[in-house]
């Protein structure tokens, strides 16, 4: 009995990503075909041949493929199980065109550090209100894919600015329950969003999501402790919902907002 697909696809409210596609095939062959975007592409079982402006490539254990926009290309399963793959098909702001000519030549790239980084970017991708996260997984991504393809014209990092961390823990305080956007932080702070996300880890050694989130928790626990329901405080401190603070809140602190409230001591006069 052959297996029926197993697919799930949806747009993220993070800019440069245009749609975010999880399958599973077994038979499914895919004919020569384009797409405007770059492709990202992991693959979790199994594994794919495809061809790629007349070479046959794969996708070995470990890799991270990358095919350009514009470009024909095909895949099929190598083996009889088929293939379970997670795909992010960014745009060109991530990506500009002059990099499809060395994505051609080298598309499929073998670094574990970049998979893991994908694939953190597909988890962080899965939960709505955890934006600025995947905004700093992807600039990251953004930045080893450059290196990778041209190598000559990566800039060395030196040692990143302390002002601008400051700068951004102060404007991440003052935005607490509406949040900030990485795109918008870099705007406002006239620096280029990897910059600030290097920056700021290396000041303070979190990344700014966490530091983020951290105060939200925080913030939520003195709300609890006043008597607020989970559902309020979540709306209250800049949660997507009761159940985006239920897993920041467990993550942190091993226990959910509901129970940490009950644990509480109930002061009579």
């Amino acid at each position: 009995m052959v297996a029926r697909p197993q697919v799930s696809a949806w747009r993220p409210q993070v800019p440069g990503v245009v749609e975010v596609f999880h399958a599973h095939f077994t038979e499914h062959t895919y004919p020569m075909h384009v797409h405007d975007a770059w492709t990202l592409l992991i693959v979790d079982d199994g594994a794919v041949r495809y061809d790629l402006d007349r070479h046959e490539r794969g996708t070995p254990h470990d890799t991270v493929s990358l095919l350009p926009p514009h470009v024909p290309h095909n895949g099929s399963p190598t083996t009889a199980r088929g293939f379970r793959k997670r795909v992010l098909y960014l745009d060109l702001t991530q990506l500009d065109e002059t990099y499809i000519g060395p994505a051609v030549d080298g598309p499929d790239l073998a670094d574990p550090l970049l998979r893991r980084r994908v694939g953190q970017l597909h988890a962080a991708l899965a939960h709505r209100g955890d934006e600025l996260e995947a905004e700093s997984r992807l600039a990251l991504i953004g930045e080893q894919l450059r290196g990778h393809l041209r190598p000559r014209l990566a800039v060395g990092r030196g040692p990143a600015a302390p002002g601008v961390a400051h700068t951004l823990r102060d404007l991440l305080d003052d935005r607490l329950r509406p949040g900030v956007s990485l795109n918008e932080a870099a705007r406002l702070l006239h620096a280029h969003p990897t910059h600030l996300v290097r920056a700021f880890g290396a000041a303070f050694g979190i990344a700014p999501h966490q530091y983020l989130m951290a105060r939200r928790v925080e913030l939520a626990r003195r709300l609890l402790l006043d008597g607020r329901t989970p559902t309020a405080v979540a709306a209250e401190t800049g949660f997507y919902d009761q159940s985006h603070l239920t897993r920041h809140f467990k993550r942190i602190l091993g226990v959910t907002p509901g129970r940490y409230a009950r644990a509480a001591p109930i002061h009579r006069r």
